[in-house]
């Protein structure tokens, strides 16, 4: 039998008001989440479950977390990036009675014990965001997996644990993070205009006329490049995948391998998800100057680690430290090498993670609905969800679109094939 949940753990409970107001301003401009949340209110879908959710914890994901509530759940909350939980979001949900355990910038203990403390709860359902918790319940926690039904994944490094972990994974997870709503919108628009938005604000200086190396070219890295391009820069991109290579060329931008563009680039934008793209022999060979940011997941796509080893360091700006490499060489990296999105900015604009928020609602929705019958394994989510979110966008923006007629879907459906030949 579950215990009752600990009191929260946060920096300061005063801080509601302001945190209160963040997050009124998010969800006057969710429409579609706005909706969902109505629904839930009136069908409590969750009611009596235990929801635990692990997102970077501001204004706009606390907004996902009380239209869980509103469907009935007991919601804990905790944060998957120690600069981007934002204390007065944190008052502002613990003051609207979600369970919270997070505080920005905590030691490295404090943060791995709030995932910790979010799984003392013993959840029925989990939304994360880098695959924090399910690592936790594979690992260090299978005492928590008893009550767990599932969950929704929602990054694509948390897709790449998720698929390492193959068929140990002992619960459904739906994976949000690869629903057309999400990667098309959220990955690209989202990412590109926040990562700018961050470096901008930040550094305070001009991207037109630069040469900006985006380090891969998955959705993130497309959305990166064509913003990047947009503000006046020169694109360089690295890639280890031909095809993605070849998409890159026809879009424009040089492609060549990170040992040749370490010379060329004056900003480095890392979007792989994987560990070391940048090294420090890169670093070594960049321009004097060179600013690096990651829009990847974890601290680890930039070297920051080895790069202490060799190099002195000063912090010359808020989130800009500067490295003086043994060759006397400078070389700036911001937020420490976290994301710089949400470490350094406010993360991607309101109204694209309107979209990807009502997917998480909706696919926790549909995992805890269908877990007796889903596969211990990935889920995808359904076609019919993803347009199901798609039509509520259009509907807020007063777009409307066509439909087959019963002719056309017999067509498709094959019926008068034979008559068209």
């Amino acid at each position: 039998m579950r215990t009752l949940l600990a009191k929260s753990d946060i920096r300061d409970a005063s801080l509601a008001d302001a945190g209160m107001r963040k997050i009124e301003w998010a969800s006057a401009h969710m429409p579609v989440l706005r909706h969902i949340h109505d629904q839930f209110q009136q069908s409590k879908p969750f009611s009596g479950m235990r929801v635990a959710i692990s997102l970077h914890l501001e204004a706009k994901t606390a907004y996902l977390g009380l239209v869980i509530q509103a469907g009935g759940a007991q919601v804990i909350m905790t944060g998957s990036n120690p600069l981007s939980t934002q204390d007065d979001v944190c008052a502002a949900l613990v003051a609207s009675g979600v369970v919270v355990y997070a505080m920005h910038n905590p030691t490295e203990q404090q943060y791995i014990a709030s995932h910790h403390r979010a799984l003392d709860a013993y959840p029925d359902l989990i939304i994360d965001d880098g695959g924090d918790l399910v690592a936790l319940l594979h690992t260090t926690r299978t005492d928590a997996l008893a009550h767990v039904r599932g969950g929704a994944e929602e990054t694509t490094t948390g897709m790449m644990r998720l698929r390492a972990l193959g068929k140990q994974l002992r619960f459904p997870m739906v994976a949000v993070n690869d629903a057309q709503c999400k990667y098309l919108f959220d990955n690209r628009y989202g990412t590109g205009q926040s990562v700018f938005d961050a470096i901008n604000r930040t550094t305070n200086l001009v991207i037109s006329g630069k040469t900006v190396v985006v380090v891969g070219y998955g959705w993130c890295g497309k959305g990166v490049a064509m913003r990047a391009s947009g503000l006046g820069a020169h694109v360089i991109v690295t890639e280890i995948d031909p095809i993605k290579a070849i998409e890159a060329v026809m879009d424009g931008y040089a492609v060549m391998p990170m040992s040749d563009a370490v010379a060329q680039g004056d900003v480095f934008v890392t979007v792989t998800g994987n560990r070391d793209v940048i090294t420090t022999a890169h670093m070594m060979g960049m321009k004097h100057g060179a600013i690096l940011a990651n829009a990847g997941h974890f601290d680890i796509e930039i070297d920051v680690a080895s790069l202490r080893t060799i190099a002195s360091v000063r912090t010359v700006r808020p989130l800009i430290d500067a490295y003086t490499l043994p060759n006397g060489k400078v070389v700036y990296v911001l937020a420490d090498g976290r994301l710089v999105n949400l470490a350094a900015g406010d993360g991607h604009p309101v109204e694209i993670m309107d979209m990807t928020f009502a997917l998480q609602a909706l696919a926790l929705q549909y995992v805890h609905e269908a877990h007796a019958a889903l596969p211990r394994e990935i889920v995808a989510l359904p076609r019919a969800v993803d347009e199901r979110v798609a039509r509520y966008k259009l509907s807020t923006l007063g777009i409307a679109i066509d439909a087959l007629t019963d002719v056309q879907k017999a067509y498709y459906a094959g019926a008068l094939h034979d008559a068209c030949q």
